[in-house]
């Protein structure tokens, strides 16, 4: 199978036709491997327009979320940008393309052992991974630019909101268990958040102290 092909058609189908403008972001799209970052069985279906189980009853999101996402987050390129979820690594492969640092967070030793290989097969060296409760972020590396959150919260978690910059964006999907909304934040000089509505989703649960309970 001809990855390239797959992934050109992906981004002009998927991305470009959707209403996606960011060249910078196109371009990360056009860059990042997502067969690698998917089951090796799953590889022929990896830039189908849907998302695929990759274990651990995790997902990897479908490609146009992805690339809406990071959009929203106004990228320039001098950021540190903080990932709650890091699942497969690809969201955290694309944001390596477009920012100074990546910092991710993820509460599943697999999933993170296996992304942590990935990005070093392809070296993509301004990425920092730790094991965590994503919803209480990473304070000591605090404040950040960006924050992108990959997974369901029943709310904006508080400890999250504390580490954006001002003048920072914060994307996340708020709502209930099945269904969300994806949410642009960005924080203000007095420290209050100013919210955007974007698009229906529906993504994996945020488990942690300041998300969703683990049933």
């Amino acid at each position: 199978m001809n990855f390239d092909i797959s992934r050109k058609r992906m981004v002009d189908t998927q991305i470009i036709a959707r209403g996606v403008k960011d060249q910078r972001v196109i371009d990360a799209m056009l860059k990042t491997p997502r067969h690698l970052f998917v089951q090796e069985a799953m590889a022929a279906q990896a830039y189908n327009d849907t998302s695929l189980p990759i274990g651990e009853k995790q997902t990897i999101s479908q490609p146009y979320i992805v690339a809406l996402m990071t959009e929203l987050l106004e990228l320039q390129g001098s950021e540190r940008v903080l990932e709650i979820g890091t699942g497969s690594g690809y969201q955290a492969a694309v944001l390596s393309c477009l920012v100074k640092r990546v910092y991710t967070v993820e509460r599943i030793p697999q999933l993170a052992t296996r992304a942590r290989k990935l990005f070093d097969l392809l070296g993509l060296t301004n990425i920092a991974m730790k094991i965590d409760d994503g919803t209480l972020g990473w304070s000591s590396e605090a404040p950040f630019e960006a924050i992108i959150v990959t997974a369901g919260a029943p709310l904006v978690p508080e400890e999250l909101a504390v580490q954006l910059a001002v003048g920072g964006r914060m994307v996340i999907p708020v709502g209930d268990r099945i269904n969300q909304e994806l949410i642009k934040l960005v924080k203000q000089e007095d420290g209050s958040l100013v919210s955007e509505q974007s698009v229906k989703c529906r993504f994996v649960n945020l488990i942690g102290k300041s998300g969703w309970q683990e049933l």
